[in-house]
């Protein structure tokens, strides 16, 4: 059996005012909860964040982190950092014609992204008996981005930002265009991972301070419920806390599993 994580968090854009503050925690945080409640060690977690983290870095340590995977072996994929969307162009997105991807460090908007389909694509391979953790803490990354509390919630100190890069005028206009000529296909679903997202599809998530420190809403409190329950909570029991832990500290994005069900009654990383 196999241990493999990839853990990326974006604080530093190369597109101006594009900055977050909680990503690189989010990061630590996760690392931190694998170590202690899930049996990796340190040489099993491969880390990028800010400038090491660009479309061409994170897509080589993907293909790090499925290749020769087997069943038994346990794979963790999470994402902190801006998300978006922009207009499908296979068909597959039958809902709202519109695909999500993840930004990353050297993010624009001639192709520099990373779209919900080429994740699927990179973790179709996964075979049965294997374990593939995806966590997406991010903007628009419920079929696969930050916003949140009531801003009269605040201290002077606090903040929240959305983890989501809104697209230029020249790409909605286009998008527009692209109405009038696109083709409807039928998505495919491989199953191939769970998808825990840090929002629906059409909600954002927040960059938060929280507790002294900025992290992501949806990050700190997955690992907050891991470590009051020493990592013992199936995945469906942790969504649950999850989302109404959100509830009551009054953020307005609701997580989401996406899973088989036998995998939604078995632990994080199990």
């Amino acid at each position: 059996m196999a241990n493999r994580a990839l853990l990326v968090g974006v604080n530093k854009y190369r597109m101006a005012g594009a900055d977050l503050q909680g990503c690189v925690n989010d990061v630590t945080n996760i690392r931190d909860v694998l170590l202690k409640y899930s049996g990796f060690s340190v040489r099993e977690i491969r880390v990028l964040v800010d400038a090491r983290a660009t479309k061409a870095a994170i897509m080589k340590r993907l293909a790090w982190l499925v290749k020769g995977a087997a069943a038994g072996d346990r794979m963790v994929f999470h994402f902190s950092g801006h998300g978006s969307q922009i207009r499908d162009r296979d068909g597959d997105e039958l809902k709202d014609h519109m695909d999500e991807i993840i930004c990353p460090h050297d993010m624009d908007w001639d192709g520099t992204y990373i779209v919900d389909d080429d994740l699927k694509k990179m973790f179709s391979g996964v075979p049965k008996g294997a374990t593939l953790d995806v966590l997406l803490d991010s903007c628009h990354s419920g079929s696969g981005t930050r916003e949140g509390r009531a801003m009269a919630m605040l201290s002077p100190e606090e903040s929240i930002k959305p983890r989501f890069l809104a697209p230029p005028v020249d790409i909605r206009m286009r998008e527009e265009e692209d109405l009038s000529v696109m083709k409807i296909g039928r998505a495919g679903n491989p199953q191939t991972h769970v998808l825990f997202s840090g929002c629906r599809d059409n909600q954002t998530s927040a960059d938060a301070y929280i507790k002294g420190t900025y992290n992501g809403a949806f990050t700190y409190y997955f690992c907050k419920h891991l470590r009051d329950a020493q990592g013992e909570l199936t995945r469906a029991e942790l969504l649950k806390r999850l989302r109404a832990s959100l509830r009551f500290e009054g953020y307005d994005q609701v997580p989401q599993l996406e899973c088989p069900t036998a995998a939604r009654r078995k632990r994080f990383t199990v």
